[in-house]
C-alpha cells in the first residue's frame, strides 16, 4: 500500500573543526534525509503481505501458548538470544564464555559488558511496555543502560542527539555516507510523532512494530546505540499490544543472518515501499518463532537428560542443582549453596560432580568468584542462532 517516501534536503555543513581529508575539510553542503510524520497514518497489509503477517501472528501465538506459559526459563533464554544477536549486528561479539563470566559477575571484557548491557536495556523496554504506554523516557532510560559500559558514550547517553550523525563514509564528515539522518533540530518532533504511532491500538500488530522500527532507525535519534534500541523497540511494541506476555521473538538472529538484506529492506522503507519491510519482518518472525519452538523442546528435555547422566540421589545437592539449571544456567558457589540449602563444602562437591559429568563448565577459575555454566543451555543458544540463520537463508 502507499506509504510516503523520505525526502532529501540540502543543508549547510558547518563543523566546529575542519578535520579529515582535503575533501572532508572542503565540504560545505550535505544532503540529509527527512522521514515523513507517521503518527496518524493508516496501514493495512494486503495480498502476500497480509498472509505473511497473519502467519507470523499465529507463529508467535503458538510459541507463546505452547512454551511461554509453562517453560519459564524460555523467557530468559530468548531474551539472551535476541540481545546477543542484536549486539553481533553492531559487531559486538564476546562469545558465550565471556558473556557467561560477565553475567555471573566475573572479570569481563568490554564486549561482554556491552552484551550484558544490551540484555538489560531490552528487559527494561519490554517490561515497561508490558505495564503501560511506551514513552520517550522508556527509550531514553534503555539507552542509558545500553551505553553504561562505555565511559565516553555514557556521558551523552539517555538524551536525544544535538549533533548531525551519519552511517558509513568518513569519520569526520557525512561525505560518501550511506545514510544521513535528519538534522538534530527535527529529531524531537519526529520522535514525539513516532511515540504516538507506537502507542496506537488500531494498527496490525506486527506491521506496527516493523514500521516503528524502520522509522526509528531512519530518525537515528541517538549518537550511538540506535540499532540495539531500535530492535528492542519491536519487542516492546509486541509486548505493549499483548501479542507476547513472556517470550521475546529473537528477530535479531534473522537480521544477523543476512545484514545486507536487512539494511536493504530499511532502504526500501525509506523509498516508500513499506510493504517490503513489513513482509520481511513477518517472514523473519515466522522463521524465528518456529526455530524457537525447536529450542524450547530441546530445553524442556534437558533436565531428564541430565538426570539420566548423573543419576543423582533423591533430595541430594546434585538433584537440587539439576532442577534449577534451566532457570539459573550461570552460577557461583553462593548461588549453588542457596539452591541446594547445604553447606558450602557440599555445594562445591555437587558443582564439581556436575562438572566432571560434563553438565557444567567452569568459566572462571578465580578463587574469589568461581563461575560455572550449564554447557547444554549455551550450546542451544548457538544452535538457535544457526537454525534461524539457515531458515532465513534457505527461504530467500
Amino acid at each position: 500500500m502507499d506509504w510516503p517516501a523520505h525526502r532529501r534536503e540540502r543543508r549547510d555543513w558547518n563543523p566546529r573543526h575542519r578535520q579529515g581529508s582535503r575533501a572532508d575539510r572542503a565540504l560545505e553542503h550535505i544532503e540529509v534525509t527527512l522521514p515523513p510524520f507517521i503518527g496518524t497514518l493508516t496501514y493495512e497489509p494486503s495480498g502476500v503481505v497480509a498472509r505473511a503477517h497473519e502467519a507470523a501472528i499465529i507463529a508467535v501465538a503458538r510459541l507463546e501458548a505452547g512454551y511461554g506459559d509453562h517453560l519459564a526459563p524460555l523467557a530468559d533464554f530468548l531474551l539472551r538470544s535476541e540481545s546477543v544477536a542484536s549486539s553481533k549486528i553492531e559487531h559486538i561479539d564476546a562469545g558465550w564464555h565471556a558473556f557467561g563470566r560477565a553475567f555471573g559477575g566475573g572479570k569481563a571484557s568490554n564486549e561482554a559488558k556491552s552484551q550484558i548491557a544490551a540484555v538489560t536495556a531490552l528487559v527494561a523496554m519490554v517490561d515497561a511496555a508490558g505495564t503501560g504506554i511506551i514513552t520517550l523516557d522508556n527509550l531514553l532510560g534503555a539507552h542509558r543502560l545500553l551505553m553504561a559500559p562505555d565511559y565516553y558514550a555514557a556521558r551523552d547517553s539517555g538524551t536525544i542527539r544535538d549533533v548531525q550523525n551519519w552511517i558509513g563514509g568518513s569519520d569526520y564528515t557525512p561525505i560518501d555516507a550511506l545514510y544521513v539522518p535528519p538534522p538534530p533540530d527535527l529529531v524531537p518532533e519526529l520522535m514525539d510523532d513516532l511515540i504516538v504511532f507506537a502507542n496506537r491500538t488500531d494498527l496490525p500488530i506486527l506491521a506496527q512494530a516493523a514500521l516503528a522500527h524502520a522509522q526509528f532507525e531512519s530518525i537515528h535519534p541517538f549518537v550511538d546505540g540506535n540499532g540495539s534500541i531500535g530492535r528492542a523497540f519491536i519487542s516492546a511494541i509486541l509486548r505493549r499490544r499483548g501479542l507476547t506476555r513472556r517470550i521475546t521473538v529473537p528477530l535479531a538472529s534473522a537480521m544477523l543472518a543476512d545484514t545486507s538484506r536487512y539494511f536493504g529492506k530499511l532502504g526500501a522503507y525509506r523509498n516508500g515501499r513499506a510493504d517490503e519491510f513489513v513482509e520481511y519482518v513477518a517472514t523473519a518472525t515466522i522463521h524465528t518463532s518456529e526455530a524457537a519452538q525447536d529450542s524450547a523442546r530441546a530445553l524442556a528435555e534437558l533436565p531428564d537428560h541430565w538426570r539420566r547422566t548423573v543419576k543423582p540421589r533423591t533430595n541430594s545437592a546434585d538433584e537440587a542443582l539439576l532442577a534449577h539449571l534451566l532457570d539459573t544456567p550461570i552460577l557461583n558457589a553462593d548461588t549453588a549453596q542457596q539452591i541446594t540449602g547445604t553447606t558450602d563444602v557440599n555445594a562445591y562437591r555437587a558443582l564439581n560432580r556436575l562438572t566432571d559429568a560434563g553438565i557444567l563448565e567452569v568459566l572462571s577459575e578465580s578463587k574469589r568468584n568461581r563461575i560455572w555454566a550449564a554447557t547444554d543451555v549455551f550450546a542451544e543458544l548457538d544452535a538457535l542462532s544457526a537454525a534461524i540463520g539457515k531458515r532465513t537463508t534457505d527461504h530467500l
